[in-house]
């Protein structure tokens, strides 16, 4: 892959970045890039995007493609995004942006910690999982709504 194929697939997976966090701010969250996402450094934990609201935390790594089709993924980018998640207190997940589909699709990262998929050091998604995911915002959605239970148990209280 020549140098200028490199720096494209960075700037496009940038650009994907930044786009989630102003999605994510326009929902309400407080939100952050992570500063030195996608510079594989070895001994710290950088997520690409951390969002904040209503004492939910959501810990992102971000990948884009044009159409919907298969993402790998490294397994120690996984590990380390769960792992940040979970000092946090939040969730460690994986949000793909689809051009052509103008969507964003969310997938729990802890998924893929089971032993035959912990094997290689690259996870394969493949497009029917990717094609199955929620949409950002339902999903988003799902995880800030208070369920009748809870909310009655607060109000009783």
């Amino acid at each position: 892959m020549s140098n200028n194929n490199v720096k494209k697939i960075r700037s496009s997976g940038t650009s994907a970045e930044r786009e989630l966090v102003k999605k994510l701010w326009k929902m309400g969250f407080a939100v952050i890039r992570g500063p030195a996402s996608g510079a594989k450094i070895k001994r710290g934990i950088y997520p690409d995007v951390v969002a904040i609201k209503d004492s939910k935390i959501f810990v992102f790594e971000v990948k884009r493609r044009k159409e919907p089709k298969t993402v790998y993924i490294e397994m120690s980018q996984i590990l380390k995004t769960i792992e940040f998640a979970k000092r946090a207190g939040g969730e460690a997940l994986l949000a793909i942006k689809i051009d052509s589909l103008k969507s964003w699709k969310v997938i729990e990262l802890t998924q893929f910690l089971s032993a035959s998929m912990n094997s290689g050091k690259r996870i394969k998604i493949s497009r029917d999982v990717i094609d199955n995911a929620e949409e950002l915002f339902t999903y988003i959605s799902k995880k800030l709504s208070i369920g009748l239970d809870k909310f009655i148990s607060q109000s009783n209280a």
